[in-house]
């Protein structure tokens, strides 16, 4: 210890001389540097003296005009914009994206500009508008290569017979309307010195986009991806994106020539580069993701490869005159079809994105779109036409050509209200447009209403059509009565998989040796915004293996629903409530401020900042520190299934041999019905102790447990001394209790609850 001491006392020493001499010798410095400044600096004109503060006013106004501040302001405050829009709409059943392009509009001159016109010019001046174009047009081009990722081209191989008659027919029909429309349009709104033929190809092509991404979120929440409609709208709107893609590529070819013939030498150079991707690059690659599939051997060097192939392929359409956006698509459609690959290289990709950079697309088109040119009649009657003609176009037009090919007209009219969702795709073609000065103001304006308008009608046209002409049969598993009258059905909604894994030891346990009397199904939700169409597969065999291998083992069957949402405790209940379950087992969540700092000074962890949370407090229908036990998706949960909802608070189970149940109310004889499966199944030893003296109280109690001694004289205990200590408490294996219990626990700040096994908190 003394040559510890010591040590110490000698790095002091020395830290403390090789500051002082350095910061001797660097003033001597300046001080000599000072005597330089008579032969290099000359005072010319008036000085005029100013004061520390003023100069600190100075720099601080310089510092907070500076470009790069003025970006990261505009980042921060587009970031927060878009989330809180697209958490909105997600909230009333619409697409995230959406909401973020409502989020553009709101802070452009349609809403904020009107509204806070001096806020807009701080945060948006005309002279940053450049740097914002540049960022988001490289967020357009990632986004657009994950596009071009998330298409299966096996898919299209397979099964796109009847998906490229029905999706080339929502690209010609639509195309030609807009071509119609454009002929009475042209003259009163076309732009100066643009030829009929440019416009109305822009026209065209922007009533017959499909917005391919938001379209497969759609159709995976809607569980219907593993049915053939699923597969075949997913197909259709696959061949819709490439042929609406090279499509455009054409267009533009034709726009920037000036004619048709002058685009020829383009259109030569277009299909040569794809001919060079096909034959050249993508064996290429094929190669390298074969080897390089997983995250150990997909170093910085080969990474570095890929993105090499994507900005090149995006610099070469550029420079050939088909826009770079084409050559991002193109390099994502290239990449190895190894699902392994694409999983790890999107995860790099896509939080950078579609988070970072896509909404700052979202708000240039924003600040692009001005509804109030729409200053008249007129201008919203032909808004209102516009809307009609995509509309008619798009899902009138795919429902006949899959009618035509043998779907029923329930089919028929889903796979046109999906074919009709344009989203962010939609507004990826007006800015090509706006930005070619294809397309005049208004017209912009009108075409960005246009595909807010038919993306947003998607979801209430399928609901109408499920109202309407109601499926026959169920269309998903979700669909499905799982469970079987006279059994006792047991469903498990687990998050992490390992805890799934747990849930079934313990539904086992429960039910063991009346398994031919009991049906356990496992439920897995993943959030949709962060699922890929062509991973879905993979992530459903991931989530549920440590729960089928657990199932393997103990040889029990089980059901497994998976399904991506947009509203995972939505879909839970709903499931629940559905299904005619006996008990969910739900995993207890956690708080994003818990064991924080944050959370100690709130005291209530994310409760005080939820705003349904916040208004049932103010209004004195919730107690707040009573509801803090559980986090805002638990308790949602729990408070809205109209079943029995076990909560398990996982610490380590291994076993279900010694079972503490601690009974705090009368209502808590619900308990002993679990008790009973406990012993009846899994010999388990019960222990319950009488808190209140309640049991000893009740003539009912009583005899529930005297029925049960009979049976199992051994495997029940009955304490009565609240004396418990921890080392009883860690020899328990698990402690069931109801929920107005453990509140009351978490209220009184027991002990038990640092030192209790793992806990079974039961809703009755």
């Amino acid at each position: 210890m003394r040559t510890t001491k010591k040590k110490g006392m000698k790095n002091t020493m020395f830290y403390v001389l090789v500051v002082s001499v350095f910061s001797a010798l660097m003033y001597w410095i300046v001080v000599q540097g000072k005597l330089l400044e008579a032969a290099k600096v000359t005072e010319t004109g008036s000085h005029v003296e100013t004061t520390t503060w003023e100069q600190f006013l100075e720099t601080m106004s310089h510092n907070l005009t500076h470009p790069l501040a003025i970006l990261l302001v505009q980042i921060i405050v587009i970031i927060v914009t878009a989330r809180l829009f697209g958490f909105l709409f997600n909230k009333i059943g619409q697409p995230t994206v959406i909401g973020e392009i409502v989020a553009g509009i709101f802070l452009g001159p349609s809403l904020l500009g009107w509204l806070f016109p001096e806020l807009s010019v701080v945060l948006f001046p005309v002279q940053s508008l450049g740097n914002l174009q540049f960022l988001s047009q490289i967020g357009l081009i990632l986004f657009m290569f994950v596009v071009g990722m998330e298409l299966d081209l096996k898919v299209l191989r397979t099964k796109a017979h009847d998906a490229v008659v029905i999706s080339h027919a929502s690209i010609i029909i639509p195309f030609a309307l807009g071509m119609g429309l454009a002929y009475f349009i042209y003259a009163g709104y076309a732009p100066a010195n643009v030829s009929f033929l440019s416009f109305a190809l822009f026209t065209g092509i922007a009533m017959s986009i499909t917005a391919f991404p938001v379209l497969a979120r759609i159709v995976q929440e809607r569980g219907i991806s593993k049915t053939r409609l699923g597969t075949v709208v997913i197909t259709c709107a696959a061949a819709d994106d490439i042929t609406a893609w090279c499509i455009l590529a054409a267009v533009i070819a034709i726009v920037k020539a000036g004619s048709f013939v002058s685009s020829l030498y383009t259109m030569v150079l277009a299909i040569t580069y794809v001919v060079f991707m096909l034959k050249l690059v993508q064996p290429f690659l094929k190669r390298l993701g074969n080897i390089y599939s997983n995250k150990e051997t997909l170093s910085k060097p080969i990474v570095a490869v890929f993105f090499l192939v994507l900005l090149l392929s995006a610099y070469m359409t550029e420079v050939i005159g088909i826009h770079a956006l084409f050559g991002a698509f193109m390099a994502g459609v290239m990449m190895p079809d190894n699902i392994r690959f694409r999983n790890i290289f999107v995860e790099k990709i896509e939080d950078i994105a579609l988070v970072l950079l896509l909404p700052l697309f979202f708000v240039f088109t924003g600040l692009r779109t001005q509804i109030g040119l729409l200053n008249n009649s007129s201008l919203w009657l032909i808004c209102a036409l516009i809307i009609v003609v995509a509309t008619i176009g798009k899902l009138v037009g795919s429902a006949l050509a899959a009618r035509f090919v043998g779907h029923t007209w329930r089919e028929s009219l889903i796979i046109g209200s999906l074919m009709n969702t344009r989203g962010l795709m939609e507004l990826v073609v007006l800015n090509i447009g706006y930005d070619l000065g294809v397309l005049s103001p208004e017209i912009f304006a009108m075409m960005v209403l246009m595909a807010l308008v038919t993306t947003f009608l998607t979801g209430p046209a399928l609901d109408l059509i499920d109202k309407v002409l109601p499926a026959k049969k169920p269309l998903s598993p979700f669909s499905e009565r799982i469970t079987v009258k006279g059994k006792f059905n047991i469903l498990l909604s687990f998050g992490n998989p390992e805890s799934g894994r747990v849930m079934l030891q313990l539904a086992n346990s429960l039910t063991k040796r009346a398994a031919d009397n009991t049906t356990i199904t496992a439920l897995h939700l993943s959030q949709s915004s962060e699922t890929h169409l062509f991973e879905e597969r993979q992530l459903e065999r991931e989530s549920f293996f440590p729960v089928l291998s657990e199932a393997e083992r103990l040889n029990i069957a089980i059901n497994t629903l998976y399904k991506p949402s947009q509203d995972i405790s939505k879909e839970i209940i709903e499931t629940a409530n559905r299904g005619d379950f006996d008990l969910m087992l739900i995993g207890m969540g956690q708080s994003v401020f818990q064991n924080t700092l944050l959370g100690k000074i709130l005291g209530v962890s994310t409760k005080i900042i939820n705003p349904e949370k916040l208004l049932e407090t103010l209004s004195g229908r919730e107690k707040l520190f009573a509801e803090a036990v559980l986090d805002d998706r638990v308790r949602h949960i729990t408070k809205a299934t109209k079943i029995p909802v076990g909560i398990l608070i996982e610490k380590g189970l291994q076993k279900v041999e010694r079972v503490f149940i601690p009974v705090f109310s009368k209502k808590d004889i619900f308990l002993l019905q679990y008790a009973r499966m406990l012993i009846k199944n899994n010999d388990a030893g019960i222990i319950l102790l009488d808190a209140v003296r309640e049991i000893g109280a009740s003539a009912e109690f009583k005899e529930a447990i005297r029925s049960m001694e009979q049976v199992a004289p051994g495997n029940i205990a009955l304490y009565t001394d609240n004396n418990i200590s921890r080392d009883f408490l860690r020899q328990q294996d698990i402690m069931l209790i109801s929920l107005s219990s453990w509140k009351q626990l978490v209220q009184t700040q027991s002990v038990w609850l640092r030192y209790a096994p793992s806990v079974l908190i039961l809703k009755g």
